[in-house]
């Protein structure tokens, strides 16, 4: 049995301001040609394939196309889980019909025990994220809670299902023990009460997981993150992003980049470095960027300078702070801009880099509580 394993997908998520499904559609394609080429019996997306639980149109249309384009044209079976990111009853309308086509789609606890997945020589258990209190209900036990007490009846329960003339792979979305993350996770996990221990996890041939966004995040012979294939932060812009090819007939787990259209970076320089039209190559002047200023002095209007030659600027620090300046900053106010422009205008030119998706969504929700005041 020869598959590919994947996660983290997040399609509908923006990088700051940016909107990353042409990348995403352009690292799908990737991954369905290395599908191809490695000549896989299989694809496993060990969950978050959207990004909101609840996804918009464009995102639900792309993903809809992407599974199709794999399961239907490709005829490539899928297993597939929901992530903490997905909603299970969304993401799993009408997946009683798709195991006609091998699409297997787990969005509850109940199915990664009672419904194991064979295909060749491999047996799949599909789990899906859990918390707690699902274990609690499954197996009427009131003692499982904490995730590791859970896990361990799930494993066990797992274990006596397991076919004796098969291999045996787990795909599941987890925060396992001894993983490090990156800025652009989602975690719950508090004091290592909602850690697996890794330990639990050996009984199976393979584990492909899925929740953090390296694939250097767990350094284990056979319980692997596959990471997302984007880089969604700056502390990923060093990471490689890739799948991985697992043989379970061979025993072997082999590594495939994926390069995005737009690389994510993060540089170090001065203004006057930055303003050279040669200081990075022409192809990758469109990549996003998180710049670190290594100026001191006030620059005036420094994020609007420098887009007008890196437009994917995603944040400028500096790393050394800012000289105090006794003159304050001059400030254009147009008064026929909107109030919240204006406030997302000012905070850009007082911190030198725009607000977020979630600081933008607070300034128009207090708005909105202004107005309604009024």
């Amino acid at each position: 049995m020869r598959f590919l394993h994947t996660a983290d997908w997040h399609i509908g998520k923006r990088l700051n301001s940016f909107d990353l499904l042409a990348d995403q559609q352009a690292v799908f394609e990737q991954i369905r040609d290395v599908a191809r080429s490695e000549h896989v019996d299989a694809l496993v997306i060990a969950g978050d394939v959207y990004d909101r639980a609840l996804a918009n149109e464009e995102s639900v249309e792309a993903v809809n196309g992407m599974i199709q384009t794999l399961n239907l044209t490709d005829q490539l079976p899928l297993l597939v889980i929901s992530g903490n990111h997905d909603s299970p009853v969304r993401l799993g309308t009408g997946s009683p019909w798709f195991k006609a086509t091998h699409y297997y789609l787990h969005t509850a606890l109940a199915q990664a025990i009672d419904e194991p997945v064979t295909l060749g020589d491999t047996q799949f258990f599909l789990l899906p994220f859990w918390q707690p209190f699902a274990a609690r209900q499954y197996f009427a036990d009131d003692s499982l809670t904490t995730v590791p007490l859970a896990m361990a009846a799930i494993v066990q329960a797992m274990q006596a299902k397991f076919a004796p003339d098969k291999k045996h792979v787990l795909v599941a979305h987890l925060f396992a023990a001894g993983a490090s993350q990156t800025d652009s996770e989602t975690t719950s996990k508090v004091g290592g009460l909602d850690a697996v221990p890794v330990d639990l996890l050996q009984v199976f041939d393979y584990v492909a997981l899925g929740h953090l966004h390296s694939h250097h995040a767990l350094h284990d012979e056979k319980v692997r993150y596959s990471g997302s294939p984007l880089k969604f932060s700056a502390s990923e812009a060093g990471d490689e992003k890739g799948v991985w090819i697992v043989d379970t007939t061979a025993g072997t787990v082999e590594w495939r980049p994926l390069t995005s259209p737009h690389d994510l970076q993060a540089i170090t320089a001065s203004f006057a470095d930055l303003t050279k039209p040669d200081f990075l190559p022409p192809d990758a002047q469109d990549d996003y960027l998180a710049i670190t200023l290594t100026d001191t002095q006030v620059i005036p209007n420094v994020m609007q300078i420098l887009r007008g030659q890196y437009p994917h600027i995603l944040e400028i620090k500096r790393a050394h702070g800012r000289a105090r300046d006794d003159e304050a900053p001059v400030l254009t106010v147009q008064r026929h801009l909107d109030p919240q422009k204006l406030a997302a205008d000012f905070y850009t030119e007082m911190q030198e880099t725009p607000l977020t998706d979630r600081q933008t969504e607070w300034l128009k929700q207090t708005w909105a509580e202004m107005e309604a005041q009024e």
